[in-house]
């Protein structure tokens, strides 16, 4: 029997891997808890493939909030592999190049959201200073600032692009409870 397929099934790395790089683990994360750098502005596109990696290393993603300055549509719940995260947003709250991701446990990661269209050198940079435990920048300030002083761009660039992930699993700690109250507090889009 042979079997006929009506579309490619493989795929290469780059098309189903998160580029995302997260603090180093047993370290107090900075103010981010590292970057994603995804590949368009579609959160329906864009979030399952962000989910997978996180869910694999920190556990199952609940919610996430972003602010909607950066993205055209916020869907209410995003369909990823075996589950449903709800989505939220802030205007004013979030700083506009964040995105807040929360899973089922008392955790959340504050991740730099490096624009689609960041040339593959700058935005390595980017990743590697919002993964850095000594970073103070907020996501914009890390966007609109030149490169800090350990940052190498080339050497960064060279050594983070081929893999999709750092091998860390960061992870943003008690110090950061009363942020989290705060947006837990905030009303959470309803359920349907």
């Amino acid at each position: 029997m042979t079997t006929t397929l009506d579309r490619a099934t493989t795929s290469t790395a780059t098309d189903s891997t998160a580029r995302l790089s997260l603090a180093p683990s047993g370290v107090r994360p900075g103010r981010l808890d590292g970057a994603w750098w995804p590949r368009s502005r579609d959160l329906l596109l864009e979030l399952p493939t962000l989910a997978a990696e996180i869910d694999e290393r920190w556990g199952r993603i609940t919610r996430i909030t972003v602010n909607p300055a950066q993205w055209p549509v916020i869907p209410r719940r995003i369909p990823v592999t075996g589950h449903i995260v709800h989505a939220g947003w802030f205007t004013i709250e979030q700083d506009p190049h964040m995105i807040m991701v929360c899973s089922y446990t008392p955790r959340r990661l504050n991740l730099l959201v490096v624009p689609p269209q960041t040339d593959a050198v700058e935005a390595a940079r980017l990743m590697a200073e919002a993964a850095d435990p000594a970073n103070t920048r907020t996501a914009s300030e890390l966007l609109t600032a030149e490169p800090s002083a350990g940052a190498t761009g080339p050497d960064i660039g060279s050594d983070f692009l081929p893999s999709a992930a750092t091998p860390s699993t960061g992870l943003g700690e008690a110090d950061r409870r009363a942020d989290l109250a705060r947006s837990r507090a905030a009303s959470w889009p309803a359920s349907a």
